[in-house]
């Protein structure tokens, strides 16, 4: 029988690169003869894929929606973690597949990853309030739908195209929606997120911490190795054969715990503190305009929804198909020192 083909985007980054290993050091029977491979830009990436074994996919960049679509053609299964913000490639890829399936009469999967900022909401302009806490058992894609009608974003805008996509094609999608993510990755490229990573340089580069807003919106986070064995399972449960909701019903919350920004924002001061980085660590209140200047890296639209925001969710559909967390609020908490310390190799 011949071995089912998974192809990973974005190997290169912090959460494709810690599937890769985690898929690699797999435990699980029906994972353990799979043929990986990983989607990269350029050749010198590619290389280090193939020093390790794994097949490369070489793309110079999204922009060639013909190539995406021609190279998931060849493959059973995609997990896609790099295109959340730009729908049209993360649709290329599914139409591939589409064509695999079509040619085949297989039935293949599409794991999408995507974020909670897509249901977060605007406390800072007050031009939207949420404090719901979202069960992924709920009708999210509804509700999606509601506030993308309302507001178009990126993110959920893809969330939202990728189930209807996948049932006019045949396929089936899975939705994986991650709060903030924290902790080292183990890819063989990025080991650093971006959130907690993107305060702690804006941070260095204005003396001190930041808070955006009355930093009382709360968030939930989970760490990368939590994470990682989310798609794990899921795609295990996928080659067992099992039938765990997919399309509309197939969007996963993920959380382990849950901070206020003011407690994040003070966790990056005490770090930057204690490593002689930040001369004090009390925090400094800043605006979104000025948020933008000192390089949160996002439009100002954007920044408010990734970094003031209420965002909250209970991944229970996860949890129900035996996913269990391994990292605690310890972790968390310990983890502001780790990231200080990646931040500041980067520098």
């Amino acid at each position: 029988m011949a071995s089912t083909k998974v192809l990973i985007t974005g190997v290169t980054g912090f959460i494709g690169g810690s599937v890769l290993s985690t898929l690699l050091e797999t435990h699980f029977p029906s994972l353990k003869n799979i043929k990986l491979a990983g989607l990269v830009r350029g050749e010198n990436n590619a290389a280090v894929l193939r020093s390790k074994g794994i097949e490369p996919e070489i793309i110079q960049g999204i922009e060639d929606l013909d190539l995406l679509r021609k190279i998931a053609s060849n493959y059973d299964v995609i997990i896609n973690p790099a295109f959340v913000f730009q729908t049209e490639a993360a649709k290329a890829l599914l139409r591939g597949l589409g064509d695999r399936a079509k040619q085949t009469g297989k039935q293949l999967h599409f794991i999408q990853e995507s974020g909670t900022s897509c249901i977060a909401d605007r406390p800072v302009t007050g031009t939207y309030r949420e404090d719901r806490v979202f069960s992924d058992k709920d009708d999210i894609y509804s509700y999606l739908q509601e506030r993308n009608a309302a507001e178009e974003y990126a993110p959920r805008t893809t969330t939202l195209v990728i189930p209807q996509l996948g049932l006019k094609l045949g396929v089936k999608t899975y939705m994986i929606q991650s709060p903030t993510i924290y902790g080292i990755g183990t890819g063989f490229f990025s080991k650093t997120s971006i959130q907690i990573p993107v305060l702690m340089h804006a941070a260095i580069k204005a003396g001190q911490a930041l808070l955006l807003g009355d930093g009382k919106a709360v968030w939930d986070y989970i760490h990368i190795a939590d994470l990682s064995t989310m798609f794990e399972l899921m795609l295990a449960k996928i080659l067992d054969g099992d039938d765990i909701p997919s399309g509309k019903e197939g969007i996963y919350f993920s959380e382990t715990g849950y901070y206020a920004w003011r407690d994040l924002m003070q966790g990056i001061a005490d770090a930057g503190k204690e490593l002689g980085v930040l001369k004090t660590n009390e925090l400094k209140p800043i605006t979104l305009e000025e948020a933008v200047q000192v390089g949160y890296g996002l439009s100002n639209p954007v920044l408010e929804l990734s970094y003031a925001s209420n965002s909250r969710s209970r991944a229970l559909k996860i949890r129900e198909l035996g996913w269990k967390s391994q990292k605690t609020e310890r972790d968390f908490r310990k983890n502001f020192r780790d990231d200080f310390v990646a931040v500041l190799v980067q520098q």
